[in-house]
């Protein structure tokens, strides 16, 4: 019998993600709706609420619409990123790539690392598009370029996180009707049961708890003080007051799960 000898060390580990996420890049240059999908939702909600009807909206506290929101738009390019991701997934192990993949002498967590990695790089260029469109209706950030930076920084994290759920969520459903209709729910339920788009305060006292535990609000929350938008905030509870602590919790929580259970998904489908 013969053994096919997987390269080991890290060296080879770092070259096998980087082939397997630059075929992923390639395919999205072939293909660009993927940006479409990452970027629609946040750019309609922006010129919609933010851009066209902002002086129907009152942010607790006074300030422009269009900066309380910007915030939220931005945090929608990481819930957007869900359902396209899944459904890539999706259709590389219906499609029988992913075992073809398994074929090959190469690492087994290369696969989905180089995945999520090509994802990120296309979730960063929507959210590049996104911001400019922001920049040209008028939203600005008012801290200092640090700032500015650590909140693309939380950002960036955020989405690296809702990627890997979308994985989870490929490796699980079957079909990309229903990943569509999972991801679409999950864009939606999160952004309107936080603080992305309107204030806790003016949502109905029972559900506010729920809003203001939301991670999205957390990270919306963080994303305003660093950039020195509105904040909306009336209250202080300790999800207001510690949003660093609850995003860090929450987000290195989910990696977590998301990743093992992606991996364990990956290896008993081997079997």
């Amino acid at each position: 019998m013969t053994t096919i000898a997987v390269p080991a060390g890290p060296a080879a580990a770092i070259t096998e993600i980087r082939a397997l996420a630059g075929r992923r890049l390639r395919h999205l240059q072939r293909a660009p709706g993927r940006l479409i999908g990452i970027t629609m939702n946040p750019l309609v909600m922006m010129l919609a609420m933010g851009y066209l009807f902002k002086q129907a909206f009152v942010i607790p506290g006074g300030g422009d619409y269009l900066e309380y929101l910007m915030a939220g738009v931005a945090m929608q390019v990481g819930l957007a990123s869900i359902g396209p991701t899944a459904i890539g997934v999706s259709m590389d192990l219906r499609g029988g790539l992913i075992d073809r993949f398994r074929s090959l002498p190469i690492g087994r967590g290369g696969v989905l690392l180089g995945h999520s990695i090509a994802d990120l790089a296309a979730s960063v260029i929507g959210l590049v598009i996104v911001m400019g469109a922001g920049l040209a209706l008028g939203w600005r950030p008012h801290t200092d370029a640090l700032s500015v930076l650590a909140g693309f920084g939380i950002l960036i994290a955020f989405i690296y996180a809702m990627l890997w759920v979308g994985i989870l969520l490929g490796m699980v459903l079957k079909t990309p009707e229903s990943i569509d209709a999972v991801g679409s729910l999950v864009l939606v339920g999160l952004s309107f049961l936080s603080t992305a788009l309107i204030s806790a305060s003016a949502m109905p006292a029972w559900i506010r708890p729920v809003v203001e535990w939301n991670p999205v609000s957390s990270v919306t929350t963080a994303l305003r003080e660093l950039w020195g938008n509105p904040g909306g905030t009336t209250g202080a509870t300790f999800a207001t007051e510690n949003s660093g602590v609850v995003i860090a919790v929450t987000l290195a929580a989910l990696l977590l799960v998301t990743t093992a259970l992606s991996f364990r998904r990956y290896r008993k489908a081997e079997n």
